[in-house]
């Protein structure tokens, strides 16, 4: 197939440190180049890929201070796209609604992966004014605000294989906070979890400029109240050390969770999750096997005693199973043959066998 894959701008594809979004975009180009597939990936031009790269804006926009409109570069973008979208089998946005008024009037089918939360009020008008604009959940707890949307399917995320592996003679003395420091992450629950067990812990986070002041107010107290190191943000190449060093990784959210990619990222070092059932979690965890799934920080402290309950290895071996990027681009492709199968528009070109 010929498919276009259509970025944020926020970040380059992938980005340098943390980025969600971006990271999961640049798995899925690579996949999808590794099962025979032509892709194209419209995303600012400090990206890297194996895929053609269409350049929208000249670098990621959080490293231009020049830029005060992120949605300027965004509509250039999209316009990009649109004088070319008759060269493609399938157009795949990772920009929310904005596709939705304008490539619904052509020809070319698209679809958008929603990587965001959908629990807020003012998303509703745009999916009854759209409902014929198909949409892919990253997990079945993402839809429930809405149950309107024209949903194709959910599409788990997935890591490369190889890409992060758990790290030989690792001693597993920590415990691991990673992500982004924000009210609804809860490092302070963590750092509390730590205090009450007495073991160390390591923050790996970045701080946007919306949350310093919470995390100077808020959180920035309370590393001298444990055994605290707060490292910063990390990037790839340092996640397996750090995952594979930890005794397990805190996820205490205190929110609907879409899906929380660090939770797959410490499977595959096998290091277990210790995660809030909130949102995804019961989704991606397997309580039990790759964690435990609490409700609250005792229920975090208690599953921390039941550790050595767990086999790493066989953590390892369910990332495997669940969870690579491989399996994600498999199941693209579903979608999007059935997307062409629903729109009765042969394919552009077809992989070859073998």
């Amino acid at each position: 197939m010929r498919i276009a894959q259509i970025a944020p701008l926020h970040e380059a594809v992938p980005p340098k440190l943390y980025g969600g979004t971006e990271r999961v975009v640049s798995y899925l180009t690579e996949g999808l180049v590794e099962l025979g597939h032509e892709v194209t990936l419209f995303a600012s031009g400090d990206s890297q890929t194996s895929a053609q790269l269409k350049e929208a804006w000249p670098r990621a926009l959080r490293l231009d201070p020049s830029i005060r409109d992120w949605m300027a570069p965004h509509m250039v973008m999209l316009e990009q796209v649109r004088r070319v979208a008759h060269e493609f089998d399938v157009l795949h946005f990772h920009l929310d609604y904005l596709p939705f008024s304008l490539f619904s009037q052509l020809d070319t089918p698209f679809v958008t992966t929603l990587h965001g939360r959908l629990d807020l009020p003012e998303l509703q008008p745009i999916f009854d004014h759209f409902p014929h604009a198909p949409v892919i959940s990253i997990s079945d707890s993402q839809r429930q605000p809405l149950a309107q949307a024209k949903w194709l399917r959910t599409i788990y995320h997935g890591l490369p294989k190889d890409l992060l592996t758990p790290q030989a003679n690792a001693k597993h003395e920590y415990l691991a906070f990673l992500g982004r420091i924000c009210p609804e992450k809860r490092a302070d629950h963590a750092i509390r979890i730590a205090a009450e067990t007495g073991l160390p812990l390591k923050i790996a986070a970045k701080v946007d400029k919306v949350d310093r002041e919470y995390f100077e107010k808020e959180i920035e107290p309370l590393l001298k109240t444990a055994d605290v190191e707060f490292i910063g943000e990390i990037n790839e190449a340092q996640k397996p050390a750090f995952l594979s060093g930890a005794k397990a990784l805190l996820f205490p959210i205190d929110w609907s969770e879409p899906f929380g990619l660090v939770m797959i990222e410490s499977m595959a070092c096998g290091t277990p999750v210790i995660a809030f059932n909130r949102g995804s979690v019961p989704e991606v965890i397997d309580h039990g096997v790759t964690g435990f799934i609490c409700e609250d920080v005792p229920g975090a402290i208690a599953a921390l005693q039941r550790l050595g309950e767990l086999s790493r290895e066989q953590i390892r071996a369910r990332f495997e199973q669940r969870f690579t990027s491989k399996i994600m681009a498999q199941n693209y492709i579903d979608s999007y043959t059935a997307l062409l199968q629903e729109a009765k528009r042969p394919v552009l070109r077809r992989v070859a066998a073998g």
